[in-house]
Parts: structure tokens; C-alpha cells; sequence
């Protein structure tokens, strides 16, 4: 996947709203390892998946996924 990386901030939502890799996981109907994959982005997401993960948090896609890395929150 050289040159291919999609950023994403699946954990730093995930702990701002206390849910589990095994809660996201279970709601998305995948398993909880491949929240872990997807959050050290070592598997990119299909769009499907991508726009349930989004749909999950209540947020725009764009907010999760990104092709640049994301800025520091501090």
C-alpha cells in the first residue's frame, strides 16, 4: 500500500466517546482487531465501511479519514 495511506482518527474519537475497539467493532458487524488494523492504518477501509464509521460517530467522513495526516489536537 506504498504511497496509499488514509489517516484516520477512528482512536482519538473512539476514546473521546469511551467506546471500545469491541463496541465499534460489534456496531459495525467487523471484528474488533480489524478497528485496531484500521486505526494504525495498516488496512484502509472500504467506503462502505468508512461512511459507517463516520455515520457511527455522527461526523463528517472527512473528519475520520483523511489523505494527509491530521494535525496535532495541542
Amino acid at each position: 500500500m506504498s504511497g496509499e495511506v488514509v489517516h484516520n482518527r477512528i482512536a482519538v474519537l473512539r476514546a473521546d466517546r469511551r467506546v471500545s475497539r469491541r463496541q465499534l467493532a460489534q456496531a459495525l458487524g467487523v471484528h474488533y482487531q480489524t478497528v485496531g488494523y484500521l486505526e494504525r492504518g495498516e488496512y484502509a477501509p472500504s467506503l462502505y465501511l468508512a461512511l459507517r464509521i463516520a455515520r457511527y460517530f455522527d461526523v463528517p467522513v472527512e473528519s475520520v479519514f483523511s489523505l494527509e495526516e491530521f494535525p496535532p489536537l495541542t
